[in-house]
């Protein structure tokens, strides 16, 4: 596999009404809860001889700041559960942010009607997990592709689309008489290679690539990974990568994003955030990594329990499981503070030189 293009300096955070001119996203103050609470009625409870209303939240993002420079691979990583897949649906509009906005070269879009997404759509594209899942089973090949052609293009002839549906098919290495069948009739491998066609038919600038290669065999990742990087230096496209892969993001990525719980620990390029790992959290994370050397540094092993998103700890969300934690930590939110070389941390810890 080709190394990703050269890694990319971290910028502190602009704020709201500032545009910086490399970044194609900007994320700022993302949150997002969901409700556990039922409808009005079953909020309903009796306390104390008295009828009031309780609801309750799983908060799944905590105040997100992210910016995406255009031509990159921004690598967003963690546990399972810690928001990486909700900031992705959020940035696409399928989820509605709680608060924050999510902005779209220097266009404010979460606010957006369906319809006023509509010309965004065509810019912006996503894979999805699940090849299996992804793919209508009652439509062919053919018509998968044609879909968002049809859509985004009505004016264009039939020749066009066919011409367009052939192309594209042939550059992510599948034969144009496969248009003919359906879904079921592919292994995993050939229906992300269909559902990474259905994405570059209608020539995006950024994608938003949500654990695509998980779900596939160890010997198909490659091949659908190779194939994500030579899209990207084809069509100069930006992405917007999940995953939990930390092998993947050593290749793929330009920078890369650790969140835990909800919020963002750490911002660096690759290759820094590998070699130097700042936040306790990246620290554990990456030793955990198997490794041939022999001076590879000790296992970390954490201490405690991943807290419940539904009642979040005080403080920094990592306190409980943090070595370094003190009094601060458990009682101040910690926010990303830009290091000398670049990255953005947000550990108490950090700042004040106790690690």
């Amino acid at each position: 596999m080709t190394a990703p293009a050269e890694a990319m300096a971290a910028h502190p955070t602009p704020t709201q009404n500032e545009k910086s001119d490399d970044s194609l996203l900007q994320i700022r103050g993302l949150k997002k809860r969901f409700s556990l609470s039922g409808d009005f009625l079953e909020q309903l409870r009796f306390k104390g001889g008295k009828l009031v209303r309780h609801q309750e939240y799983v908060h799944a993002i905590n105040g997100v700041d992210l910016d995406i420079k255009r031509g990159e691979a921004l690598c967003v990583v963690g546990e399972s559960g810690c928001g990486k897949s909700t900031v992705a649906r959020m940035v696409m509009g399928l989820i509605t942010p709680s608060e924050g906005e999510v902005r779209y070269a220097g266009e404010r879009i979460d606010n957006l009607s369906s319809r006023q997404l509509l010309p965004y759509r065509k810019r912006m594209q996503m894979i999805f997990q699940n090849p299996y899942a992804s793919l209508n089973p009652r439509m062919t090949i053919q018509q998968t592709l044609e879909e968002p052609l049809r859509l985004h293009h009505p004016d264009w002839h039939r020749e066009k689309i066919d011409a367009k549906v052939e192309d594209v098919m042939q550059s992510v290495g599948i034969d144009p008489d496969w248009g003919k069948r359906f879904g079921h009739e592919f292994s995993g491998g050939q229906r992300q290679r269909i559902a990474i066609a259905r994405a570059l038919a209608v020539d995006p600038e950024f994608i938003v690539a949500d654990e695509p290669i998980s779900a596939l065999d160890v010997s198909i990742q490659a091949q659908v990974l190779n194939l994500l990087m030579e899209a990207q230096q084809e069509r100069n496209l930006t992405y917007l990568f999940i995953t939990h892969d930390l092998a993947v993001v050593e290749h793929f990525g330009t920078r890369v994003a650790v969140m835990y719980l909800g919020t963002v620990c750490e911002i660096a390029t690759t290759s820094t955030l590998f070699a130097k790992p700042r936040h306790p959290y990246t620290q554990a994370l990456l030793s955990a990594i198997p490794r041939l050397e022999d001076d590879r540094p000790q296992h970390i092993r954490l201490s405690g329990e991943v807290p419940t998103p539904v009642n979040l700890p005080s403080g920094c969300v990592f306190h409980g499981r943090c070595p370094h934690a003190n009094a601060r930590c458990k009682q101040e939110i910690p926010v990303l503070q830009t290091q000398d070389d670049g990255t953005r941390v947000a550990c108490h810890a950090v700042e004040e030189g106790r690690l």
